[in-house]
């Protein structure tokens, strides 16, 4: 591991994070499997606080195989990343609703959620994603009643070039072009007003 590469660092700082902020989310749900244990009412604060925790839980997940450290050759399952995707979408705005079986290298999983991540923001009244995968390459898409593509980022997606107004908020839209080459991987981005595509191919 060469710790003087920054990304490396980086990485280590997000599995830092996630790891230390699990804790204290599991620690919670425990409280809130005693509580249903010892037969306290259900209450619409408690069936929220339930909610909120498990989005959080998956939220936490999905950044920890996204921006967190990995090793060469690690793999990641397709049941894993769709519980992930499950919890992460409860409320049923967005909804994943196809990701394919089977174990994939991590790193491909990464470059999968962060398109997944560019896509949730053009979704302001929600959609539905689908992922799926043939012959190695991956193809992200993504339809919804409304969708908003005429940010910076998106734009910056499509062309290829960095894009100069990043954000906390917006770091997928760099990170996936950079982990992409990284990979010896490719990728197309394409935008309409029905539908929204990434497409992750071998280079």
């Amino acid at each position: 591991m060469n710790t003087n590469d920054i990304s490396t660092i980086a990485t280590l700082i997000g599995s830092r994070i996630c790891h230390d902020l699990a804790s204290p989310i599991g620690a919670i749900t425990n409280g809130l499997e005693l509580l249903e244990l010892s037969g306290a009412a259900r209450t619409p604060e408690l069936d929220l606080l339930a909610q909120s925790v498990v989005n959080a839980n998956a939220r936490i997940r999905l950044y920890r195989l996204v921006f967190g450290h990995s090793s060469r050759g690690q793999m990641t399952g397709g049941d894993d990343v769709r519980t992930i995707l499950r919890d992460l979408y409860t409320d049923g705005r967005i909804r994943c609703t196809a990701f394919p079986d089977g174990a994939f290298p991590r790193a491909e999983i990464r470059l999968v959620l962060l398109a997944l991540l560019c896509m949730e923001p053009a979704l302001p009244q929600g959609g539905d994603i689908t992922v799926t995968q043939d012959s190695g390459a991956w193809r992200v898409t993504a339809t919804g009643p409304r969708l908003v593509t005429t940010s910076g980022h998106w734009l910056a997606l499509q062309e290829h070039r960095k894009d100069q107004s990043v954000t906390p908020a917006d770091v997928q839209f760099t990170l996936l072009p950079l982990l992409t080459a990284d990979s010896n991987m490719s990728y197309v981005a394409q935008a309409s007003e029905t539908d929204l595509m990434i497409e992750i191919t071998p280079a």
